[in-house]
């Protein structure tokens, strides 16, 4: 009696387990079930956790928090920039620098990890590294226009600069730009900047659609009538 006792025991413990799991799971995307998983059984519900308490007053209960959510789940970029946010409120400055950077080494699609990155960069000189880190957010579709049009500036309006250097090689470097880097370039980057970068990589092999260019030399017209000719005089090898 005991045993078989025992046993549905086992099996009701079991199940309580199973079934706190797939709320942690389904915690990922419905936010408002993290609470209602036990803290040693959190895992997606802790990134939850933390999050919210980093939102709170409570810089000491934040870095807990975000601490113990990278002890659970060490490995995506997201727990560590959580992390260095956390770090941030408590005044771990340092520390946070160096966690966001190994968030951004990991995660190049955490776009809060790239623009933290990027602006630790550009605090510290280091253009050619913001600029890397500029175009993994310009690849990003969910990256917000606005932001890329605030960044630009700061990390590509040195003219010949290393930022500018470096956004041409990757750009000439790839086709996984091609009429993306057109398109949403003109619409990001100031006229002037956008022209040089683009016309300095079709002179260094990268092959746009001559619609496009054609497209983009007439929207160009209209705002900055200097670089439009510039693009064009690039291009004309191409596009003849």
């Amino acid at each position: 009696m005991i045993a078989r006792m025992a046993w549905f025991g086992a099996l009701f413990v079991l199940a309580l387990i199973t079934i706190f799991l797939q709320i942690d799971r389904q915690a990922g995307t419905t936010s408002a079930l993290a609470s209602a998983v036990p803290g040693p059984l959190r895992n997606s519900a802790q990134a939850v956790v933390a999050a919210r308490a980093i939102e709170g007053s409570d810089p000491a209960l934040a870095l807990e928090e975000a601490q113990r959510l990278v002890r659970r789940r060490p490995i995506p970029a997201e727990s560590l920039t959580l992390l260095a946010v956390a770090q941030t409120k408590a005044g771990l400055i340092e520390e946070a620098g160096v966690t966001i950077q190994i968030a951004g080494q990991r995660g190049w699609r955490e776009s809060l990890a790239q623009e933290t990155v990027l602006r630790l960069a550009l605090a510290a000189g280091d253009e050619a590294e913001a600029a890397r880190r500029y175009a993994a957010l310009f690849l990003k579709a969910s990256t917000p226009d606005t932001l890329l049009q605030e960044l630009g500036p700061a990390v590509l309006g040195k003219a010949g600069g290393a930022g500018q250097r470096t956004l041409i090689d990757i750009v000439s470097g790839t086709d996984r730009w091609n009429d993306t880097f057109l398109r949403r370039g003109m619409r990001v980057l100031p006229p002037s900047t956008f022209s040089e970068i683009a016309g300095a990589a079709i002179k260094r092999g990268a092959r746009f659609d001559c619609g496009v260019i054609a497209q983009t030399i007439n929207a160009l017209q209209r705002s900055d009538e200097q670089a439009a000719v510039r693009l064009k005089i690039a291009s004309d090898g191409q596009c003849a």
